[in-house]
């Protein structure tokens, strides 16, 4: 179980890090041409790279709302669930101190939103909570559905991790505008801590949005999608 709970302390932290890290880093200057592109590219690039490196360890999930969908499609033993959520929370918010002591090394520097999610006048687009509350609950249904198919035993073997990481970057691309992108509770935890504005206050709906999405996907694999032989 240290291994385990080890590779997804890992995973989480390297989500984060690369994936915030090209927000508050690189996308804070212009110049440099990322733009929110990149950094989705770069959310989706930290979950293929860390599948490959340390999902065969730990499942890869390095979000609680993959662990739960995992759960919930019977591909994960509930009593491992609280666990899990634990080490990846701790895993953002460890990412989150570290790019935080980065970032604030340039005089001057004011974290703002820090890469945080938000609505109303948080959101990047303005979207109010309704609009991210339904983009965030689609979205992670959609992530785990990927998940869940990509790694089902009829699935090309060898490819999920690619599917999973594309699937992010999409998810990023889509919904960037109207909440800085969550569907994932630990990402979310992780930086509203350390950013300046009132991201803490409205990070409840960053972890029941995308905690609803995840089981929502999960049924609907499991009693629509799911092969005879994939259904728990």
């Amino acid at each position: 179980m240290l291994k385990r709970l080890s590779a997804e302390f890992l995973g989480t932290f390297w989500l984060v890090f690369g994936g915030c890290g090209s927000a508050v880093l690189a996308a804070a200057f212009p110049e440099l041409g990322i733009g929110f592109h990149g950094v989705a590219l770069a959310f989706g690039l930290t979950v293929l790279t860390m599948i490959y490196a340390v999902g065969g360890i730990s499942g890869g999930h390095f979000n609680p709302a993959v662990t739960l969908g995992l759960a919930v499609a019977g591909r994960f033993p509930f009593r491992d669930l609280v666990p899990y959520w634990l080490v990846q929370v701790v895993g953002g918010i460890a990412a989150g101190a570290v790019l935080y002591v980065i970032a604030t090394g340039v005089s001057g520097y004011a974290p703002g939103g820090f890469a945080s999610n938000g609505y109303g006048p948080l959101s990047p687009g303005g979207y109010g909570l309704f609009s991210v509350a339904v983009a965030e609950v689609v979205l992670t249904a959609f992530f785990i559905l990927i998940i869940l198919g990509a790694t089902s035993r009829t699935a090309p073997v060898g490819f999920a991790g690619i599917a999973i990481g594309l699937a992010l970057t999409l998810i990023h691309l889509i919904s960037i505008p109207v909440s800085n992108t969550s569907v994932n509770p630990a990402r979310s935890t992780g930086v509203a801590i350390f950013a300046h504005t009132g991201a803490v206050a409205q990070l409840w709906l960053f972890w029941i949005a995308p905690l609803i999405g995840g089981a929502l996907g999960a049924v609907i694999w499991k009693f629509l999608l799911a092969a005879d032989d994939d259904r728990a």
